[in-house]
């Protein structure tokens, strides 16, 4: 198949830090140069290695070619200004200012080429207070909200598995370019794009103010000190021979349970259908199901599961990730050269189009393999001499003129159709009153959920039953009229329902369907029940995601990962389909696993286990190859600060700072191997000096003195982080039903051209039915009345709340 971004030209200057966004971009098609400067980017020895290899290296920067251009000399500026004057998109991690001060800045590349759309990725943007910290993935966990929810209530806060963060980053990355050209293929101008990578993680990766899972109707406390206990969120039960994770978050899901358990007359009331009620009574609960599962395998209770309409998953580690028949099967797991000589099998790409898997290609390159490169050598035509988009000025929402249909629910749905509602589309929520959307469900004595405001706004609701063949024909007039269609069901239940792909596209050749689920329409796990917690817990992040491979409890409770990310992975790929559809005029079929989005996002550690079977496990807040590393304990009750020497320049600086200068060339602490063989008593040095230390204070000294250190936030205190109020990360969103302003993202990548979010209140479900129906299908209110009163429409039964838009601040 053409790749539906052949033809998009892009230079990847990246080194480290949003890496995986070129890889991304080039798994879709685009054709990708990576340029680096003479000796290698620094990440070409980034741990773990193999046989000399960097595998975190080898897996960001497959299906790309390499140059070497040397950006101190006029020759290799001249070089690196040819290059840019073909690329439609250029990406680059470098220290801030680096390319300005050798004539190389923003704005002298836009003189060359004025529709050059160029993306910065930094840690912490391009201004601001903390504008030259340095950033590593524990420092951007603890500042930004996410260590805080991490651990046992009690405990230190735990990391999350390494990885995690700079995927993140890069899917944001990929998507915010993708989305500037998008837009510069409709006004003809490119634009400068500034993305933290702090804010990708504030906003993106697991928001505190932002879309959050069901259970959160369930949590006594939003904000508790000393962690959430986060075990009854989605419980984990012992079984014969392993664990299983459950999670029960519809009404009818728990009543399947209540069946399963023999219809225990103590739980028979209808207060224990909601969450809040069941979070409640979990120390009588829980032990029902535990005695009811250790007489059967984790694989008797996933089926079982699955027949009785119980989301249950097993708990793996990443070796059975690694033999599992489902990823094989799916073609989620490849087997594969990564560098020469060295095979692996690794995870074969996020998102399959029309059917075809989009992933590995081609290894990384070897330092300077493609010397002399230009665009075009793979034989692909510019895209940009292949389209006529219509024109926007400069200035309009890129999706303005686009209709989504959206049938996603709870977090994943949420996120996705965020993404083309905020940017201008006309998002229709198409929503069943019988089978609401988890994420309506709110806790006591809420008009609303928080994660409806958050997640609804900028929309229109229609009430619509899809298993009325009325409603069926209705939904197929509206896909006539629409752009893209959003679902993440079962895999087959669109189908099911007359609505596949093939059925849609035959009524409309341009539609756009987007399918998620948890573990993709193939495989044996294809028809597995699945949310968040069940596909982190099957793909090996909860089993990483706690203090050792000893400890009873996983520690993933409170996140919804890998929802968000998930979400941002499906608009991307919708994204890519839009710019291919400028060119053939057809819509494609997507589809997207939140599986595959987590092997994808814990790469690393899987080929590392392909490549050294039994090496991988739970590292807690050990850097397994940097010493001193870790959270240590800070002045005040709960206070903690993450900090890491990652080579001997980081250990001279710190001992500097800690007014330890003898330890510098200290026999047991002069080199990193030293270090490592001497953890415990360098850890001592620096959790010492930090235990008698304000965590704020400790983290601007070491950061002012060049050493990655971050304090853990707590959610509340991002609301005035200076550098997060420098770079004006928050507004406030407000909604009738919502007692008083919610903070809310105001943006997270920083466009030159783009304008911000609207700020919408999100509708009741069905608030637009009668306005939907009469002017995008022409219905009569005769007609309408009648469809309400057969109950295939539907309309809010409250009072509806106000739609006019309200800006950001």
């Amino acid at each position: 198949m053409t790749l539906p971004l052949s033809g998009v030209r892009i230079l990847d200057l990246t080194d480290g830090l949003g890496e995986s966004a070129g890889r991304f971009l080039a798994d879709l098609g685009a054709e990708v140069i990576r340029v680096e400067q003479p000796g290698g980017s620094n990440s070409r020895l980034a741990p773990p290695l193999h046989q000399g290899v960097s595998i975190p290296f080898a897996l960001r920067n497959a299906n790309k070619a390499g140059c070497v251009v040397d950006l101190d000399t006029a020759a290799g500026q001249g070089e690196l200004r040819s290059l840019v004057a073909d690329a439609d998109i250029l990406i680059e991690s470098l220290t801030p200012g680096l390319l300005a001060a050798r004539g190389l800045g923003a704005a002298e590349l836009a003189r060359i080429n004025p529709a050059l759309v160029m993306l910065s990725i930094t840690g912490f943007g391009q201004n601001g207070p903390y504008r030259d910290w340095i950033s590593t993935e524990p420092t951007l966990y603890a500042m930004s909200g996410v260590l805080s929810r991490s651990g046992e209530p009690g405990a230190e806060p735990l990391l999350p598995p390494n990885g995690l963060a700079e995927e993140a980053i890069g899917i944001h990355a990929a998507w915010s370019a993708l989305l500037a050209f998008y837009d510069r293929l409709h006004t003809g101008r490119g634009q400068y794009i500034d993305l933290s990578g702090f804010e990708t993680l504030v906003h993106g990766f697991d928001p505190g103010f932002g879309v959050q899972g069901s259970a959160a109707a369930g949590r006594a406390e939003d904000f508790p000190r000393n962690r959430p206990d986060a075990a009854n969120f989605y419980p984990v039960y012992r079984c014969k021979g392993g664990k299983v994770r459950v999670c029960l978050l519809a009404k009818r899901q728990w009543r399947a349970m209540f069946e399963w358990l023999g219809t225990p007359e103590e739980f028979a009331g209808p207060e224990y259908d909601t969450i809040p009620a069941r979070f409640a009574a979990a120390d009588r609960i829980n032990p029902l199901i535990e005695r009811l599962f250790s007489a059967y395998t984790a694989d008797q209770l996933v089926a079982e599961g699955a027949r009785r309409g119980v989301p249950v998953g097993d708990l793996a580690s990443v070796a059975e990730v690694l033999d599992a028949d489902h990823f094989r099967e799916s073609g989620a797991l490849l087997d594969t050269e990564i560098a020469p000589g060295i095979d692996a099998r690794i995870p074969h790409g996020y998102t399959r189009f029309d059917g075809c898997r989009l992933g590995f290609r081609s290894r990384a390159p070897q330092l300077g393999e493609h010397e002399g490169v230009r665009f075009g050598a793979n034989g692909s035509a510019p895209l940009t001499g292949h389209v006529a988009a219509p024109h926007h000025p400069t200035g309009t929402a890129p999706f303005e003129g686009l209709r989504v249909l959206d049938l996603g629910v709870i977090v994943f749905g949420a996120e996705l159709g965020r993404q083309f509602a905020d940017n201008g589309a006309d998002v229709i929520k198409v929503e069943n009153s019988g089978f609401p959307d988890g994420l309506r469900q709110s806790k006591r004595g809420a008009a609303l959920s928080a994660s409806v405001a958050w997640g609804h706004r900028n929309r229109r609701s229609l009430g619509l039953d899809l298993r009325n063949p009325e409603g069926v024909r209705l939904f197929k007039r509206l896909v006539g009229e629409a752009d893209i269609v959003l679902a993440n069901f079962k895999p087959g239940t669109l189908a099911s329902m007359g609505l596949s792909y093939d059925e849609l596209a035959a009524i409309n050749p341009r539609i756009i369907v987007s399918e998620g689920s948890a573990f993709g329409g193939t495989g044996p796990w294809s028809n597995r029940l699945g949310y968040g917690p069940l596909v982190r817990a099957a793909c090996g992040v909860s089993a990483l995601w706690r203090y050792s491979d000893t400890s009873e409890s996983l520690c993933d409770g409170s996140t919804v990962y890998p929802d968000h990310i998930a979400g941002q992975v499906a608009a991307t790929a919708i994204l890519a389909g839009l710019i291919n559809r400028l060119r053939t005029g057809r819509g494609a079929a997507i589809e997207v696993a939140q599986a595959d989005t987590a092997i994808m996002q814990l790469a690393t550690q899987l080929v590392t286990e392909s490549l050294s079977p039994g090496t991988v496990g739970a590292q807690g807040n050990t850097d397994p190859y940097a010493a001193p590393s870790g959270v240590y304990r800070c002045a005040g009750d709960d206070e903690w600060c993450a900090v890491i020497a990652r080579d001997d320049a980081d250990w001279a600086r710190l001992c500097t700072v800690l007014g330890t200068p003898e330890l510098i060339g200290d026999p047991r602490c002069a080199t990193a191997e030293q270090r490592l063989l001497h953890r415990s008593y360098v850890d001592d040095v620096v959790g010492n000096w930090l235990a008698h230390r304000n965590p704020t204070s400790a983290m601007e000294t070491l950061q002012g003195a060049g050493v990655p250190a971050g304090a853990m936030i707590r959610l509340p205190e991002l609301l005035t982080d200076p550098q997060l109020v420098a770079r004006e990360a928050y507004t406030t969103l407000e909604h009738a039903l919502i007692p008083s302003p919610l903070p809310t993202a105001r943006q997270v990548a920083h466009f030159q051209t783009l304008p911000r979010w609207p700020m919408r209140q999100a509708p009741l479900a069905g608030q637009d039915t009668r306005e939907v129906c009469a002017t995008v299908l022409g219905l009569t209110e005769d007609r309408i009345n009648a469809l309400l009163s057969d109950g295939v429409l539907q309309e809010a039964v409250t009072a509806k709340v106000p739609r006019a838009a309200t800006l950001p601040g």
